[in-house]
């Protein structure tokens, strides 16, 4: 009996964090701000335990900053930090992309362009969410794909905190109709196990990335009374 509570309790606090994952990548917890325990609790329907459990692992993936004495913040990047981690970034996903060619199976190659082609109902159905889902599960099988634990472990460490900033650079519609035209591309070079193509697609992906995000913090920054 003891055993059958764990895994439950333990699946809660996953569910919990699935829930406020969801939260802080699509902006509905802002950059900064802190994470109210009591009214989370209430949201989200749970007691403080699982809640505090699902906040801790949040704050592991890097989702959110653990303050000492002061409870927990939604990460919030300066352009420094994002200089920083897209730097990075570009460099971890071109690699990815050059390995992927070389040693991905036509199995993988097939799971990948499924996601795709859901990426692409997402965008005619102007979904967001969705698109942002399987974006993000795009990239992922790409790294995956190229079969180095150590590159994976830092790839999952560095992207995790500016998923919020990438999510909300899709809410612009020309920089999501072009970053569908470079995953189209990626997908073809993919496809035809050209790694040196792929790796130089998903770099300036990357760097496009980065770009949008700068614009839009610069903005935000531009607009002190703007709401966030």
């Amino acid at each position: 009996m003891a055993e059958i509570i764990e895994i439950s309790r333990a699946a809660l606090h996953e569910q919990v964090a699935d829930r406020l994952r969801s939260m802080l990548i699509e902006g509905r917890i802002a950059p900064g701000a802190k994470l109210n325990e009591r009214e989370l609790c209430e949201q989200l329907g749970v007691s403080r335990t699982p809640l505090r459990e699902a906040i801790k692992l949040l704050a592991a993936e890097g989702l959110a900053d653990l303050l000492p004495n002061r409870g927990a913040i939604a990460v919030k990047l300066s352009e420094a930090d994002v200089m920083h981690a897209f730097e990075v970034l570009a460099g971890i996903e071109g690699l990815s992309g050059e390995l992927a060619a070389q040693r991905i199976t036509d199995q993988e190659f097939a799971e990948i362009r499924a996601l795709h082609y859901e990426m692409m109902a997402s965008v005619a159905r102007a979904d967001v969410s969705a698109y942002y889902r399987l974006n993000a599960a795009i990239h992922a099988a790409l790294n995956s794909a190229a079969k180095n634990p150590v590159l994976t472990e830092t790839f999952q460490r560095i992207n995790n905190r500016v998923q919020s900033l990438r999510f909300r650079t899709n809410l612009d519609t020309a920089k999501w109709k072009q970053a569908v035209k470079e995953h189209e591309a990626m997908i073809e070079a993919l496809g035809a196990r050209d790694a040196t193509a792929l790796r130089e697609l998903l770099v300036t992906h990357l760097h496009h990335k980065r770009d949008a995000v700068l614009g839009m913090l610069r903005g935000e920054a531009s607009v002190p009374n703007k709401a966030r």
